[in-house]
């Protein structure tokens, strides 16, 4: 225990940006001149409670990370109308969100702690269903991860979990304070994704669960492992590549069945991404139309497209798999013309 709550403070220290102090003030620096890497205010999670808002997630995100999902439970719960929960919810409580979650719910990430829940509960006193949001990503070095509990959860027990290694906890640190479970996130003057301006304004609030990618998505990725050179000749027959501008980093936000993707806003060529959409050949066995429905509806003044899920499953395997037209890069790679040799 006293190892875990070392290891906390440690990384309380090096992570978040602190306020005053009423112990000995360390040297004074030169007053930095204001940068486009600053961490805006409202990103900034506090030092001395419960991070409630997932989008603070970008202060402690590594800014060479390329993907980050998250995933909210606490909207989710308010969209399904299942109670919040306590300390002493029953079981049929617990079950019975997840039961919703599986059959309606387009979530991203799968519940970190989930395999191991009934583990947790019996060893420890808490489970997956304590964690209020989550996010996982991915960075050159191997994934990370962040877990929120509950304001009410006791943290000495999640710290125990910790200390015996359950997996998938392990090589973990808790920041008891926040109520906070992180993996991988960045050191102290290492850059962040809350760094980046064109990433700040991605997440959208009250969001159930998102995606953001911090580059655009190679045409080939998006088209899938099973597209041809046929395929490609059927794309740029439809699509003038040149009217495609540079894309960059983007968001997929749903809320209640709905979809926002976002990125750079005054975009030029915003409604011709969305046209892609419609022109986008079908390579795999799941297409954009299984998995979501509607006209997408693009917006260049704000960066924003809009559609809905059709299939909750379908749409979240889209996502990640990022067969997603509307995102793509502006350049194609050749695929190899089959020679008949085999």
């Amino acid at each position: 225990m006293l190892r875990t709550r070392l290891a906390a403070s440690l990384l309380l220290t090096l992570v978040f940006v602190s306020g005053c102090s009423d112990g000995p003030k360390a040297p004074e620096r030169p007053q930095a001149e204001p940068s486009s890497t600053a961490i805006p205010s409202e990103l900034q999670p506090p030092t001395d409670g419960a991070v409630k808002d997932p989008r603070m997630v970008l202060a402690l995100v590594p800014a060479d990370a390329e993907v980050l999902t998250i995933t909210d439970y606490t909207e989710l719960r308010a969209y399904f109308g299942v109670p919040d929960l306590t300390s002493d919810s029953l079981m049929t409580d617990r079950s019975a969100f997840w039961e919703r979650v599986d059959r309606e719910a387009m979530v991203l990430t799968d519940g970190l702690l989930r395999e191991e829940s009934s583990r947790l509960w019996l060893d420890h006193g808490f489970s997956q269903d304590d964690v209020a949001w989550e996010a996982r990503f991915t960075r050159p070095q191997g994934p990370g991860h962040v877990l929120a509990f509950r304001g009410d959860q006791d943290m000495d027990e999640v710290a125990e979990a910790v200390d015996a290694d359950v997996p998938p906890l392990q090589r973990s640190v808790v920041l008891p304070e926040q109520h906070l479970v992180v993996s991988g996130v960045a050191d102290e003057g290492e850059p962040v994704l809350a760094s980046d301006p064109a990433l700040t304004e991605l997440l959208d609030d009250g969001t159930a669960t998102a995606y953001v990618r911090t580059d655009c998505i190679p045409i080939n990725d998006a088209l899938g492992p099973d597209a041809t050179v046929e395929d490609q000749d059927a794309l740029v027959a439809k699509v003038d590549l040149d009217g495609l501008d540079d894309f960059g980093a983007f968001a997929v936000n749903v809320t209640n069945g709905v979809v926002t993707a976002r990125t750079a806003r005054d975009r030029t060529d915003m409604h011709l991404r969305a046209d892609l959409i419609d022109l986008w050949p079908e390579t795999g066995p799941v297409t954009w139309h299984d998995a979501f429905e509607g006209l997408p509806v693009a917006d260049a003044a704000t960066g924003r497209i809009g559609f809905k899920v059709r299939n909750p499953v379908a749409a979240a395997g889209l996502v990640l798999g990022d067969h997603l037209p509307f995102a793509v890069c502006n350049e194609l790679v050749p695929l190899d013309e089959p020679t008949g040799l085999g």
